[in-house]
């Protein structure tokens, strides 16, 4: 769907993608702040893991809550205020001295600044902006872009933690959070002024919840989250405790992030021509193999590149292809709404993932249960998105 003035289909693309690559960049670099806040601020990897844990779990909690907004009011507005407390947030982490500090900045506030700004809103605004037919592919450009952030912010943040300090480095990120600002702009319209639909927003939400492909998509992505939230908060610190620099733990997230942004145009690309429920069958699949391959493997810089790069294929490839079966299933209307509560589940995962992570080394010296847990789980997501009910819920109910 076109639209006038500058702000052209194009433009949404590009602006939403920055905004996914400051939005999921910035939160990614944390993992690479643990240990040297932990030794400063005499904290334990579990306290600061159980504020990376907060942070996920409220950014999925809330996720909801800024789509039912966006969808009734606009998305600019939104993202303006998840560029403002994203800033703010970092800043508090990296002006305060305690665990109280911590949990307010990058847990409760950062939380909040990221389902302010995530994938709901921006994939449903970029959504709204193209026909049914390039959708798909825009999607996975657009979460490339998360990414592209990840990829340039991750090695970028650990040169500045060992050139200026951890401190320094969080008040440079929090320069870089609050430009999600002006790139609302182009994001900025609500789905009533596009002439999509007359459902109710109630309704909608009812039809998701007795679908039972909607449900089984809750239980996929809560997986997504587990594995996700895992490696980005433990990642880094579990390969310095193979004995390697931790530059090899930055650069390991930095190569998900490159391998990603193929991932993601991939899996947009694929998502346009395959059915999107088998497409993430294998994606989970995929995923238990490669920890299983990771943990099984000699431990060597070689070993680490190559997980990075196989992981990072299937990074956050998941996300256009969920995002695209909740706009299949249920259309371009309220997806940041149902997109919202699907990306819910996926941060109730994230909360398990970021703390079991912390606890599981705090009490066994050892990442390898949660490990073991992450390979389970990435089998029983293929399985759940397998029997999905994939046909769009308007032809359905004409049949």
């Amino acid at each position: 769907m076109s639209r006038g003035g500058w702000r052209l289909p194009i433009v949404v693309l590009i602006c939403g993608g920055i905004v996914l690559g400051l939005n999921m960049g910035l939160r990614q670099t944390f993992g690479l702040f643990l240990e040297p806040m932990t030794a400063d601020l005499g904290i334990s990897r579990g306290s600061f893991s159980l504020a990376i844990a907060v942070q996920n779990l409220l950014w999925g909690v809330m996720t909801p809550f800024f789509g039912i907004f966006a969808d009734r009011y606009g998305t600019g507005r939104s993202l303006v205020f998840g560029g403002i407390v994203y800033t703010a947030g970092i800043l508090i982490m990296a002006l305060g001295d305690s665990l109280f500090t911590l949990h307010l900045g990058a847990g409760v506030m950062v939380g909040m600044a990221v389902s302010a700004s995530g994938f709901p809103l921006v994939l449903a605004a970029v959504a709204r902006a193209f026909p049914a037919e390039r959708r798909s592919f825009a999607l996975g450009i657009a979460s490339a872009g998360g990414s592209a952030g990840q990829f340039v912010l991750l090695p970028l943040s650990q040169a500045l933690i060992g050139g200026f300090g951890w401190v320094n480095a969080l008040l440079i990120l929090a320069a870089l959070a609050f430009l999600i600002v002006p790139m609302a702009a182009a994001l900025a319209g609500k789905p009533e002024a596009l002439g999509i639909g007359a459902q109710s927003l109630g309704g909608a939400v009812d039809e998701a919840r007795r679908h039972s492909g909607y449900l089984l998509l809750n239980g996929g992505f809560f997986v997504c989250g587990f594995h996700v939230a895992f490696m980005a908060t433990h990642l880094p610190a579990y390969i310095t405790t193979l004995g390697f620099d931790p530059f090899v733990g930055a650069t390991a997230l930095a190569l998900i992030g490159f391998f990603n942004i193929i991932g993601g145009l991939l899996a947009g690309y694929l998502g346009g021509r395959y059915r999107k429920k088998y497409l993430l069958s294998g994606l989970y699949l995929a995923r238990a193999v490669v920890i299983a391959l990771f943990l099984l493997a000699p431990k060597s810089e070689l070993a680490v590149w190559l997980f990075s790069a196989s992981f990072g294929l299937l990074w956050l490839s998941t996300v256009p292809l969920t995002s695209g079966l909740v706009g299949d299933i249920f259309g371009a209307r309220y997806l940041a709404t149902l997109f919202g509560f699907v990306m819910f589940s996926h941060q109730i995962g994230a909360f398990f993932g970021a703390w079991l992570g912390g606890l599981s080394y705090d009490l066994t010296g050892s990442y390898n249960a949660v490990w073991l847990i992450a390979i389970v789980l990435g089998v029983i997501a293929a399985a759940l998105h397998f029997p999905i009910a994939d046909r769009p819920l308007a032809a359905a109910q004409k049949a």
